[in-house]
């Protein structure tokens, strides 16, 4: 079979960093490369991303550097899409690098399974051997930190997803359904990937295609981190008529409300005293035995409190966007 051409679009802004180890992996990628080409989409950096990006553009001619005033991730996302001419289109991390066969796997298997979209597990690293990015990493690794998220917490078996990270789309999806949508500064994929499976789309999930993301290593990234993803999580509701997200994402608001309820409650009835006193130690107990299950002393005595906070930063988020909703309902009567 003739192989296709595949565009890979990577939105970035401030990533001096990391861009030039994420697009060394590409180009080692196994995948002729006279059949692919790479779109950067920079968000206005200001620091060396760009000279970094047009000395690889100048040793490299499938490497082009698109600007997006708007610096968000899905204007970046739409405008690779709209200069790309490949049959497959990846829409990748910048702070990510990426197997050698990364590119192949994804196009061979995007048509052996019929895949609208094909993706496979993300291996989480910090950025550095500081214990807190040590734990971190593991808070984001664990299936109690972030839930049934397949591309995070791996799998031995191929299997359909509700979606994956550095994904590979056939171009007629986004005939079928449309752009990113620009009004969401973040979950802008989850929602395209739950529209894409509200339309018969089928996402898979592929245990040996991999990729290597560093995660945020100082505990103030964390928390900002997950605030963030946890406003929205529930903020696009007032853009689209329903929930982009899934139930996982949820989890941590219920959590937060079941807490706050219980104590505020419980200074009328003495029932809620002992719920809050039994959501707490039931919490923790599962907290604890998700870190036992790492097998290192430092982890076992503080990673329960890091998946505290990642579960209450990300609902207080969730809850704040909730509020703003309400709010802005309230007054546009």
């Amino acid at each position: 079979m003739t192989k296709p051409f595949v565009s890979i679009i990577i939105p970035c802004r401030n990533e001096e960093v990391f861009i030039s180890k994420c697009l060394d992996t590409l180009l080692a990628n196994d995948y002729p490369k006279d059949k692919t080409e790479i779109f950067v989409i920079d968000g206005l950096s200001i620091d060396n991303t760009l000279d970094i990006l047009r000395a690889y553009q100048s040793k490299f001619p499938l490497i082009k550097i698109f600007q997006n005033p708007k610096k968000v991730f899905p204007a970046a996302v739409n405008i690779g899409i709209n200069e790309s001419k490949g049959d497959l289109i990846f829409i990748i991390g910048a702070h990510a690098l990426y197997d050698k066969e990364y590119i192949s796997k994804c196009v061979t298997n995007s048509f052996k399974y019929n895949a609208d979209n094909i993706g496979g597990v993300l291996i989480t690293q910090s950025q550095n051997e500081t214990f807190v990015g040590k734990i971190i990493t593991s808070a984001l690794s664990s299936r109690f930190g972030v839930g049934n998220a397949t591309f995070r917490t791996g799998s031995d078996k191929i299997m359909e997803v509700d979606t994956v990270f550095g994904g590979c789309y056939k171009r007629d999806v986004f005939n079928r359904i449309g752009l990113f949508n620009e009004k969401l500064i973040s979950t802008s994929d989850y929602e395209f990937n739950k529209r894409l499976r509200r339309s018969g789309g089928k996402i898979i999930l592929m245990p040996d295609i991999i990729a290597t993301y560093y995660t945020r290593t100082t505990f103030k990234s964390f928390l900002i981190n997950n605030f963030r993803n946890g406003f929205w999580s529930i903020y696009p509701i007032a853009f689209v008529n329903y929930i982009p997200v899934s139930l996982r994402h949820l989890v941590p608001l219920i959590f937060l409300l079941s807490l706050s309820g219980s104590f505020v409650l419980s200074f009328f009835l003495q029932f809620f005293s002992y719920l809050l006193i039994g959501i707490l130690v039931l919490y923790f107990t599962v907290a604890i035995f998700f870190s036992v299950k790492t097998l290192r002393l430092g982890m076992i005595i503080f990673l329960p409190f890091f998946f505290f906070l990642l579960h209450l930063s990300y609902g207080v988020g969730s809850f704040l966007a909730l509020v703003k909703i309400l709010f802005i309902k309230t007054f546009n009567r």
